[in-house]
């Protein structure tokens, strides 16, 4: 049945509410892909584990059933202490790592026409705040390794 459209255009008469429905049907088909996909990656990964654990062999022995550490035995105690100063100079490390990380695409921008003062009073700030806690750091004594 060939009805007119609103344009006046003659053509295959599809209600409104349907339409709809198509649009939204092809919408998530995409979806049903990755779905699809997900589950065939989950059982792919289900399906490995499975085999590798009905074919390997399984015998224990005291040597298998022992902790390995780089071919080490291990002796003593399980605990091993360590000094904090490791753990401030790592975080110190991860400080500044970031501030290069931040430093590099700051340098590009600033290179770019139009990003040269207000891009340069952020950056100071920014270095200012970083100074700030290390002269803190250092005031502490937190820097001496002794």
């Amino acid at each position: 049945m060939r009805t007119k459209s609103r344009t006046g255009s003659e053509g295959p008469h599809v209600p409104e509410a349907t339409a709809g429905i198509a649009d939204s049907s092809a919408y998530f088909d995409g979806y049903g892909v990755v779905g699809l996909l997900a589950v065939i990656g989950v059982l792919f990964v289900c399906v490995a584990f499975g085999a590798g654990r009905l074919l390997r062999p399984v015998v224990p022995t005291p040597e298998k059933l022992l902790t390995y550490e780089c071919g080490v035995d291990p002796v003593g105690e399980g605990w091993a202490h360590t000094q904090v100063r490791y753990y401030v100079y790592a975080f110190l490390y991860v400080v500044f790592a970031v501030d290069s990380v931040f430093l590099f695409p700051w340098a590009t921008v600033f290179a770019a026409p139009g990003f040269g003062g207000a891009t340069l009073v952020e950056m100071f700030v920014f270095l200012g705040f970083l100074a700030v806690g290390l002269l803190y750091a250092w005031k502490k004594g937190v820097l001496e390794w002794t």
